[in-house]
């Protein structure tokens, strides 16, 4: 019995990152760039209910990432996801009842992100050579991959977020891979 509940955590993983991958490349017009809109993000809120989808969103970001502009994006970008999914858990455990809680669960990925990505995003820009013009573009850059992060997390995550719970589908999931 405990292995068939690894065996389904692992699968719900892999399809989370199947998704996730599919997602950001088939809406790859608005998925990489300095400004960007990855409508897969909205998954990032996962990690608040299931923390093993951590992993799929990991997995998921390294496939999605090898079309982005940028190179380094294959390893800072899953990072990013790792950084952000482990605070979105801990944050959880506040309680997954909690509104508040669920307001302040989708503010890891748009933080995280706008850091890690916005810097190399920067990095792709300028280059390390002058650190005030560096500075500058990161915080431009971070700015900017934010806004996206902010506007798919809170118009998206945040309603999947609190609907999630009262669904069948939530129901249904939790049973699965209990």
């Amino acid at each position: 019995m405990k292995n068939s509940n690894k065996i389904r955590k692992i699968a719900f993983a892999g399809v989370i990152g199947a998704l996730y991958a599919a997602l950001t490349m088939s809406l790859g017009f608005i998925s990489y760039g300095p400004i960007q809109f990855r409508i897969a993000e909205a998954m990032t809120i996962l990690p608040f209910f299931f923390p093993f989808s951590i992993l799929g969103l990991f997995v998921g970001c390294i496939i999605a990432n090898l079309m982005s502009p940028y190179p380094l994006d294959i390893v800072v970008g899953p990072i990013a996801s790792l950084i952000a999914g482990v605070c979105t858990i801990q944050i959880s455990k506040l309680g997954r009842d909690k509104v508040w809680v669920k307001v302040w669960g989708c503010f890891p990925p748009v933080i995280v992100n706008a850091v890690l990505i916005g810097a190399m995003i920067a990095f792709y820009m300028v280059g390390f050579s002058d650190l005030r013009v560096f500075l500058t573009a990161m915080v431009v850059s971070g700015l900017q991959v934010g806004f996206g992060q902010l506007v798919i997390l809170y118009a998206i995550g945040l309603p999947v977020m609190i609907y999630l719970p009262k669904s069948n589908v939530y129901g249904r999931l939790s049973e699965y891979v209990g």
